[in-house]
């Protein structure tokens, strides 16, 4: 029996394995577990044999595959030990919200370790027994001495603690550019050149990155900005990492982000040797060569034009508390399809006839102005860009060189500002530790020098 057109074509639609769904977390994904409230951020591969250690304990990850993003886990005991159960969160009165006078203090209270009646023995006892987190933690209060003496505030304090010693939770999160981005920034903010959450999405809003844009992207930091701008283009356009000399930057971190492989199709890379165009390049380096020179000679002796340094602060969004970044062991590894394949001859072309439509560069290692008088040519006219450094003084070099070249308009070098409130009733300030800074962007729009 011999099938039809139509027919094929169905049938291998039905063949052909379809996209998991992005609410749920499967097998092989890269998720972000939040441990205790944001004591902790760990990313984690999801395999039957992943584990994560909590406290002196290891724990399997299998039960959060499946499971819906945004589930909540909690440590419970039973026949087989330890393991992680997911629970729904019970929605409970706060008491701190309605806070009255009290008389209490903690003046009088002595820390002799002595308050406890209850044993170790006794606790261990009891989780063999197979008592929950919840019951231990009404144990240890109905036997603690000092308890009734504390502080209504210092009672709430001491109820937390003892929450994520006995029963500890785990909230299972789908990492985005935020969320990486706050998450590599507490614990190592070094491996993506000290970005802060606000910095990064400047970046994105001052190259202007929208669906069906070609953006051209040069990544030291890990691949956070390339993940970052393919996350925003959503399958659509492209992203072309391009980099100096033969090798290209590395990209791992695109591997958390979960993207389909019709977003992955979308990252390519390219070396500026092989996106620059012959055609082009030598009529605009003539253009150029002259006002370039001459602004790399007199910039140790001119001073910039303070009408043209503008410096512009931003007030972002709030920040999440203190994460960790731990590589959890795996007996079974499920890796993430690799991006960054080699762009087409065909796209390749395309972008030196017709230029990209926006820059991003974030280069740690490398001096802006060096690479901007390279990678600028790339882009159409009226592309804007959006450059990155941690430091002011690169910037304000390669600021000065683009006005005496008259290679942009409207520069612009900006410091994004952040500060992390901590809203309680009747304590409601300013963090007490935050960073100082986030970096600086330096963006404008990109002329023809004819």
């Amino acid at each position: 029996m011999e099938l039809n057109k139509d027919q094929e074509g169905m049938s291998s639609e039905n063949n052909k394995p379809q996209d998991p769904n992005p609410r749920f977390a499967w097998e092989g994904c890269s998720v972000l577990l939040d441990v205790n409230d944001g004591d902790r951020l760990v990313f984690a591969r999801l395999s039957g044999g992943a584990i994560l250690k909590i406290g002196n304990k290891n724990y399997s990850l299998k039960p959060l595959i499946g499971a819906p993003f945004g589930s909540l886990f909690q440590v419970e005991s039973g026949e087989e030990g330890s393991f992680l159960s997911r629970v729904l969160p019970v929605k409970q009165e706060n008491n701190s919200n309605n806070i009255t006078e009290d008389s209490r203090d903690n003046r009088e209270l002595v820390d002799n370790n002595e308050a406890q009646n209850l044993t170790g023995e006794e606790i261990e006892a009891m989780r063999r027994e197979g008592a929950k987190g919840y019951e231990i933690i009404e144990a240890l209060i109905a036997n603690s001495k000092t308890f009734d003496k504390k502080f209504q505030l210092s009672q709430e304090k001491y109820k937390l603690k003892k929450q994520k010693k006995y029963a500890p939770k785990l909230l299972l999160r789908r990492p985005f550019a935020r969320s990486i981005c706050e998450a590599y920034f507490k614990k190592y903010p070094a491996r993506i050149g000290f970005i802060r959450v606000d910095a990064l999405s400047l970046l994105l809003t001052m190259a202007n990155v929208t669906a069906y844009s070609d953006v051209l992207v040069v990544d030291m930091v890990g691949g956070l900005i390339t993940g970052a701008v393919a996350e925003r283009l959503g399958g659509t356009g492209y992203v072309c990492n391009t980099y100096k000399g033969n090798s290209p930057y590395p990209v791992e971190m695109v591997r958390m982000f979960n993207f389909s492989d019709k977003v992955i199709e979308r990252i390519v890379q390219s070396s500026i040797n092989e996106l620059s165009s012959t055609k082009t390049a030598s009529s605009e380096q003539n253009n150029q060569q002259e006002g370039v020179c001459k602004a790399e000679i007199d910039i140790n002796a001119m001073q910039e034009p303070s009408t043209c340094d503008m410096v512009v602060e931003e007030t972002p969004v709030k920040a999440e508390a203190i994460v960790e970044d731990i590589v959890v062991p795996e007996s079974k590894i499920i890796k993430a399809p690799k991006a960054g394949a080699k762009a087409s001859k065909e796209a390749i072309e395309m972008w030196q006839e017709n230029g990209f439509s926006s820059l991003i560069m974030a280069a740690q290692d490398q001096d802006p102005w060096s690479l901007a008088k390279d990678v600028l040519p790339l882009l159409s006219y009226s592309a804007p860009f959006a450059i990155y450094h941690q430091y002011l003084q690169p910037l304000a070099t390669c600021m000065h060189n683009l006005q005496q070249g008259k290679m942009a308009i409207n520069l612009q070098i900006t410091e994004p500002w952040l500060r992390e409130y901590q809203v309680l009733p009747s304590r409601s300030h300013p963090h007490m530790q935050m960073s100082p800074f986030g970096g600086y962007v330096l963006s404008g729009i990109r002329i023809s020098t004819t």
